[in-house]
């Protein structure tokens, strides 16, 4: 017997003027409803084919879809924005807000709705973080021009629910980029979503929510509360976010369960096994409109929810398949282990297409018997909905990748579509499913609880480095030279032995020390942290976050924390360690040529002794030559990064390098050329 399903859409918004929640009831047939998802559109000036693609391949795959909710996840326009006179600049520096980007959101999507036929109250969109600069301002365009922002909502409820929230984990002062990377929760936000999430029956209810920012770039609360912990006690079913594009790969996806939600790291899309009932939910990233042109659809049916992610580079889909049962293998939840075997009599599957539908078909393939087609059946049409009678039990079986599904759909054009071989479980088994290392360094990782550990583990290396030397020699008999080395070889001696030499260097030693602990004792940049129109004072970047207001100097009040690691780990793990392990390498080949000079000096003469002297004098200085050239390209290197590290933050933050961050400009190639002069200086026996 067929059932309508209610979808209740919870929209907790903390940071914009539709701030509270609302609630909107829309109907499904069938049991089964389906959603769109579209995130990271970024309509900009410089590139009106964003929004013109978006116009014509979305208003007719939405119009074929006819979905319960249509989704943007936020980054609705803008990239970035170079100085008034030409809008947007194309070096993805300087990122401010552009309202006629946002004129042409709100056209763009008043078209869409009305070419699509569909209802504007099922469009929901919400804020990133490339709509927040500048707040609370003037530019506070979100408010202005995006539909969640001018709709009203009703509230209803229902006997069975599927229901959606969303909330805005922008920061409520929005901070220029590339400061501006996670997505901050606040505690009450916490508490109201908590609230809203436990009105629901978790039996009756499927709960999904949706913002933003992935988990792995959301802070934690001032309390050290986060949303994965609320998600996992209201029995949450999916998240979906956006923000990462697909640059890091297309299987941005992870799951989380109870006995892994204080884990920093997570190695495997799956966190390790258990057997007992523990709730748990899948992270589902999605690529970017921008450039991927992604799209994705989403169904619940009976309560358990299947995905497609496609994108339309090429236009409008003529059929799009999603099977809603059986499921996925490598996407089951712990909860499917131990639900009841009702309603799996049928396998269904969603169909859409822009022409009749003449035939389709679902075959079923045993991968251990060299996959062999174990079932073909034809599918009855009921609407979008396709099902076929089967044995389930037939197909139950301990391994979660033994049976793989397929589904082809032809049209009365001819067209004929398959959806990819799709491994299934009956028993909540899962398959195995691993990431790349790309999408492990930006799903498997908690980088907010992470980077505290991170810049302090440089310093624990270098101060060690630099300070555990000097200790050793001040209370050690034993010289540490070159010498010594050769004849006590060992990774201990050795680094002894080549910082001790760098010791030899005293104002240049003091110089890296008192480098190091500016970074922690003092401002690094002064910018123009917001967009013009906002606060207009330049704000203090320390590795603590943004200082923008020194009433209280006792005090002070830090922002932008942990976004500002995107500034600190790449200049102190790719700038300052290599110039300090420079510095110590031009250290240690000043003493390796000293000791070749010094060597020559001891040796007797014979009757070509002279000669003998001048090839060896010859070789060593070849040999010198080719290392310092090694260690120059190296420090060029290191300098091109640095550069480009300054010229980004110069055009992000309207900074001169000459008054507002000459420390970090300057220090680190002027440490580099010091300590190459004073390695050029002229070796003479005399010195041994």
């Amino acid at each position: 017997m067929d059932m309508k399903v209610w979808i209740l859409l919870l929209l907790l918004c903390c940071n914009c003027s539709c701030s509270g929640s609302s609630r909107q009831v829309i109907k499904g047939e069938n049991d089964v409803v389906w959603i769109v998802q579209l995130s990271d559109l970024h309509f900009s000036v410089h590139h009106p084919e964003r929004a013109s693609d978006f116009q014509e391949s979305v208003t007719r795959t939405l119009s074929m879809l006819n979905p319960s909710l249509v989704l943007i996840t936020g980054d609705l326009t803008g990239f970035c924005l170079s100085p008034p006179a030409d809008g947007k600049s194309k070096d993805h520096l300087t990122m401010k807000q552009n309202e006629q980007e946002w004129v042409e959101y709100q056209k763009t999507m008043e078209n869409v709705i009305t070419k699509s036929g569909l209802d504007r109250s099922i469009f929901y969109d919400l804020r990133g973080n490339h709509d927040n600069f500048g707040l609370p301002t003037a530019f506070d365009f979100f408010s202005n021009y995006s539909i969640t922002a001018q709709l009203g909502r009703s509230q209803s409820t229902s006997t069975r629910n599927v229901v959606f929230v969303s909330f805005d984990t922008t920061m409520s002062t929005g901070l220029r980029g590339p400061t501006n990377l996670f997505g901050h929760p606040t505690d009450q936000l916490l508490t109201d979503l908590n609230s809203h999430l436990s009105q629901w029956d978790s039996t009756s209810s499927t709960k999904i929510t949706f913002g933003h920012f992935p988990l792995s770039f959301s802070a934690p609360t001032r309390s050290k509360n986060n949303l994965q912990q609320i998600f996992l006690n209201q029995s949450v079913t999916a998240y979906l976010c956006g923000h990462l594009h697909s640059r890091f790969g297309k299987n941005l996806k992870r799951r989380h369960q109870e006995t892994d939600s204080s884990n920093l790291i997570q190695l495997n899309m799956h966190p390790k096994g258990t057997s007992k009932k523990v709730n748990d939910f899948w992270e589902l990233e999605m690529g970017d409109w921008r450039k991927s042109r992604a799209i994705r659809l989403l169904a619940i049916d009976k309560g358990r929810v299947s995905f497609l992610d496609t994108d339309l580079k090429t236009g409008s889909k003529e059929i799009l398949i999603l099977p809603t049962y059986p499921l996925d293998s490598r996407y089951m939840l712990n909860k499917y282990k131990f639900e009841s075997t009702e309603d799996t009599s049928h396998i269904r599957a969603l169909v859409f297409s822009s022409a009749i539908i003449a035939s389709v078909k679902v075959k079923i393939y045993d991968s251990s018997r060299h996959d062999m087609v174990v079932l073909e059946a034809s599918m009855s049409k009921n609407d979008n909905l396709y099902t076929a009678p089967w044995n389930s039990e037939a197909f139950v079986d301990p391994s979660p990748s033994r049976y793989w599904l397929e589904i082809q759909a032809v049209d009365n054009n001819g067209v004929t579509v398959s959806t990819e071989l799709m491994p299934f479980s009956l028993n909540g088994l899962r398959a195995d499913l691993s990431w790349t290392w790309k999408e492990f360094f930006v799903m498997g990782c908690q980088w907010a609880e992470l980077y505290y550990p991170i810049f302090w583990s440089f310093y624990l290396f270098v101060f060690t480095t630099l300070i555990l030397p000097k200790i050793i020699i001040s209370v050690s008999k034993k010289h540490y030279t070159y010498k010594y080395f050769k004849a006590n070889k060992g990774v201990i001696n050795g680094l002894t032995w080549v910082f001790a030499e760098l010791d030899s260097i005293p104002f240049l030693w003091n110089l890296m020390l008192a480098y190091l602990l500016y970074l922690i004792l003092c401002p690094w940049i002064s910018g123009e942290v917001f967009s013009k129109g906002g606060h207009g004072d330049r704000g203090y970047m320390t590795y603590k976050g943004w200082v923008v207001n020194f009433d209280d100097l006792k005090s002070l009040e830090f922002i932008g924390f942990p976004d500002i690691m995107v500034i600190v780990i790449p200049h102190i793990y790719f700038v300052v360690l290599p110039a300090v392990v420079i510095i110590g390498a031009l250290a240690a080949e000043r003493a390796v040529y000293q000791d070749h000079v010094c060597s020559l000096s001891g040796k007797k003469r014979d009757d070509d002794g002279e000669s003998r002297s001048k090839d060896h004098n010859v070789s060593g200085w070849m040999l010198r030559k080719w290392a310092r050239g090694i260690l120059v390209i190296f420090s060029l290197a290191v300098c091109w990064k640095h550069f480009k590290n300054c010229w980004a933050l110069m055009k992000a933050y309207e900074m001169n390098p000459l008054v507002h961050f000459p420390f970090y400009s300057f220090s680190i190639p002027l440490l580099l050329a010091y300590a190459f002069l004073q390695g050029k200086k002229t070796i003479t026996p005399f010195a041994c």
